[in-house]
């Protein structure tokens, strides 16, 4: 399936679109998506400034990602960075070419596939920003947060205003299984309520099969609401209450 799902509006990632926090360490090798780009494409896309986009109005749909600073974690210091792609694009490309990536994200192939695949969130109204993960101001992982209640999936579930989405991916094999994916999805989750006083919860949608993704989500908090059927997979709807905030944020 391509990386977007026809219908979706510019800036939001795919309702469908398998963008499941790969924790397993291993997957079997799946077909590769072959979208070739012209380079005039690709150099434009480079050539672009990177930085969250604005609404129509100029609202900052997702409360200044980029400014929310870091969280510490037993793992050592994790920050959201916004991707700029003229720095970021190679890497990102090399992780989405990883086959237990490709297996649940289906962007495997050349840099215009991962570029293809960025653009319209880059350029788009500010519903979606993917972000770079800095685990102690090193890029190990790869995050879209997104307006989940402007979203496609918002058809599938009873929405409400500010809902956040997220999605993940772990880049390195050494960093998987070993439960810094639930850490990780914990502190964003507070990342985003300490932050969006106006979101109420949060939500991702992984692949049902992805049993080490579900379980990664429930370790941190999240619960699943229910079983959805999405474009190309049966999803687990992983909801993440504030009201829940301080019985799950761990005393500092």
């Amino acid at each position: 399936m391509p990386p977007a799902e026809a219908g979706t509006s510019p800036g939001a990632p795919a309702a469908s679109g398998a963008r499941d926090p790969v924790v397993a360490d291993t997957a079997g090798p799946e077909d590769t998506l072959e979208l070739r780009l012209p380079a005039e494409f690709t150099q434009l896309f480079l050539s672009r400034p990177a930085g969250p986009a604005a609404g129509s109005a100029g609202e900052d749909l997702l409360d200044g990602v980029a400014g929310w600073g870091p969280a510490r974690t037993a793992f050592g210091e994790f920050q959201l960075e916004p991707v700029r792609p003229e720095r970021d694009l190679a890497l990102l490309s090399r992780w989405m070419n990883d086959p237990a990536v490709d297996e649940f994200w289906e962007l495997a192939g050349p840099e215009e596939t991962t570029a293809a695949h960025l653009l319209p969130q880059l350029q788009g109204d500010g519903r979606s920003l993917p972000c770079l993960g800095l685990l102690d101001g090193a890029p190990m992982s790869y995050w879209e947060l997104y307006r989940a209640d402007l979203d496609p999936l918002a058809r599938h579930y009873p929405a409400r205003p500010h809902d956040t989405g997220v999605h993940l991916l772990i880049g390195a094999v050494g960093d998987r299984g070993r439960g810094l994916g639930s850490t990780l999805l914990r502190a964003v989750a507070d990342l985003v309520l300490a932050h969006r006083p106006r979101c109420t919860r949060i939500l991702a949608e992984p692949d049902l099969r992805n049993t080490p993704s579900v379980a990664a989500f429930l370790s941190a908090g999240f619960r699943l609401s229910a079983e959805v059927d999405l474009p190309g997979k049966r999803a687990a709807l992983m909801v993440r209450e504030r009201a829940l905030r301080s019985a799950l944020t761990p005393p500092r």
